[in-house]
């Protein structure tokens, strides 16, 4: 009968997590990660593989529990303009909530790896294209309660507002107060009126 591992992978994962998060990628080696992790070095590779497959792990569990509250205010039922807001709220909740390494791992991963590993830039892809069409979702369902004109171009406006979380992400880990990033965010949310970005009457066609 083969033998148990005698650690929790879940634990162990999101140590692994949030070494690479207040880190980054090429800056945590395989010894700080066993220091970190709390397990042997034959289990980390026996469990997670080599250094990038325990990232790539990572960057999926970032996604699937650290992120999964912003998605859901998005996901909730009701206005579609105050989805959006909430979800900014915590974003800048998260932002300034010392518990946590400082940014995002997803931007941070973003800066750090799209141009070297293309794995890496991929799984990244498919999170901010995510949280795009969550966006999208949204701000549909805020042109059908009469919350946005019908001029508006939601895929344009899903997309500011994917740029603008990363961008709040990155502004925070140089700037952690709450009135500058709530700055941002008023602005962010401002853009969401009608005649702002996205406004189809308001494009210059190209010659």
């Amino acid at each position: 009968m083969a033998r148990q591992k005698e650690f929790d992978r879940d634990a162990a994962l999101d140590r692994g997590m949030a070494a690479f998060w207040s880190r980054g990628y090429a800056a945590t080696s395989i010894e700080y990660l066993v220091a970190h992790m709390g397990i042997q070095r034959g289990s980390l590779y026996a469990t997670f593989g080599d250094k990038r497959s325990l990232f790539l792990s990572a960057l999926e569990r970032y996604e699937r529990v650290v992120v999964r509250e912003l998605f859901e205010a998005l996901e909730a039922p009701g206005s579609g303009l105050e989805a959006i807001r909430r979800f900014f709220r915590l974003r800048v909740h998260g932002a300034l909530d010392r518990s946590r390494p400082p940014g995002c791992l997803v931007t941070n991963s973003a800066v750090e790896l799209s141009r070297l590993d293309r794995g890496a830039a991929a799984q990244v892809g498919r999170a901010l294209a995510t949280l795009e069409a969550a966006f999208l979702s949204a701000l549909e369902r805020a042109r059908t309660q009469g919350e946005l004109a019908t001029t508006r171009d939601l895929r344009v406006l899903a997309r500011f507002l994917t740029s603008s979380a990363q961008g709040l992400s990155v502004m925070a880990k140089a700037f952690p107060q709450r009135a500058v990033l709530e700055d941002v965010v008023a602005v962010v949310l401002a853009a969401l009126e009608d005649g702002g970005p996205g406004t189809r009457r308001g494009r210059v066609r190209k010659r």
